[in-house]
């Protein structure tokens, strides 16, 4: 499950206005600038985890996710943006947003429902730690609060805002942020509002503009879903690489596919079966190498090759270094940076 780089970006722009030493928090996350700027950036939703750890560390903010969110600029400049102002009204953007939510993560869904005379919207998260998941709840929750006053042009009015989350000790910050009455440990995240803001026409309604926003978000889903088979094919790589003996016909029978379709499919999003192996078997000897102690012999099994001269000169070609000068140099690395701390 993967997050759209906008996210990163936002959080970016947010983490400087805080001050906290940005630098610093990329490179403990292994992330480096130049990458924020890739439009089709897409971040690993387990890698969430870590970033709160770093972040929270680092800024030595036991409240890091209310604070971040304060400070994050709305999220603008993006398909769900466009359909929510070319939308008849907030709640046929609310509509659009839930049917396309994938554009902004494979791990959070939106839903909307009535409540009485009140509407309650709902932003779920899956599968990550407790505390990583507070900040990015409370994160979130702001975030979707200020894009809310956003397209309402400030006539968004809460009436109570739920966490998923255990109480914290303390809450100042929270109710420092919200005014209306707060609650924790709900069943899920929840924005409780009027519902006759749904009603609430959009004064940049356009039916033409908003058809062809709803296309453009499609396009956008279908792509995701072709790279979502590139993940797959990853994952039937390594569990047939052992055998020595992955073709692209023992991949799509595995996927239930035609080799016809799955060759036509990669092809669509710009991808072919022997550069996802050759990348696969390259990634992962790299990682045996500088991360185990595995014999060259084994290293050679493990990725699926039959001699290790073919390795070797596999190797060669995508590193320019041999596999035995390629381990020294991160032993080296990593024996440098034990000796510096």
């Amino acid at each position: 499950m993967q997050d759209a780089g906008m996210l990163l970006r936002i959080a970016y722009e947010a983490m400087k206005e805080l001050e906290v030493d940005v630098i610093e928090v990329l490179s403990r996350c292994n992330i480096s600038e130049e990458v924020l700027n890739d439009k089709d950036l897409r971040t690993p939703n387990h890698a969430q985890t870590h970033f709160w750890q770093v972040l929270e560390d680092i800024s030595q903010d036991p409240n890091i996710g209310i604070s971040l969110g304060e400070r994050m600029p709305v999220f603008t400049g993006q398909v769900l943006q466009y359909l929510f102002l070319s939308s008849p009204t907030f709640g046929t953007g609310w509509e659009r947003a839930t049917k396309y939510f994938r554009l902004i993560s494979d791990a959070a869904s939106v839903s909307i429902k009535m409540e009485g005379c009140e509407a309650r919207l709902s932003v779920n998260l899956d599968g990550l730690a407790e505390d990583a998941n507070r900040h990015l709840n409370d994160c979130l929750v702001i975030g979707a609060f200020k894009f809310c006053l956003y397209v309402t042009e400030g006539e968004f009015k809460v009436s109570k805002i739920a966490f998923a989350h255990a109480r914290p000790k303390d809450i100042t910050a929270y109710t420092n942020v919200f005014t209306c009455p707060i609650e924790f440990a709900a069943e899920d995240n929840y924005i409780y509002f009027d519902a006759d803001l749904l009603e609430r026409p959009s004064s940049h309604a356009e039916p033409e503009l908003f058809a062809l926003h709803d296309q453009l978000a499609s396009r956008k889903i279908a792509k995701l879903e072709l790279q979502d088979l590139v993940d797959k094919v990853r994952k039937v790589i390594a569990q047939q690489l052992e055998s020595g003996v992955v073709t692209l016909e023992s991949i799509a029978t595995e996927l239930d596919m035609k080799p016809r379709m799955l060759r036509a499919k990669l092809a669509d999003i710009d991808y072919n079966f022997n550069q996802i192996l050759a990348d696969f078997r390259c990634e992962l000897s790299k990682k045996l190498l500088a991360n185990t102690d595995e014999s060259i012999d084994q290293i050679v099994y493990l990725t699926g090759f039959s001699e290790p001269s073919t390795f070797y000169r596999a190797f060669k070609r995508w590193v320019k270094m041999t596999p035995i000068e390629y381990r020294r140099s991160k032993l080296a690395v990593r024996h440098a940076n034990q000796h510096e701390s």
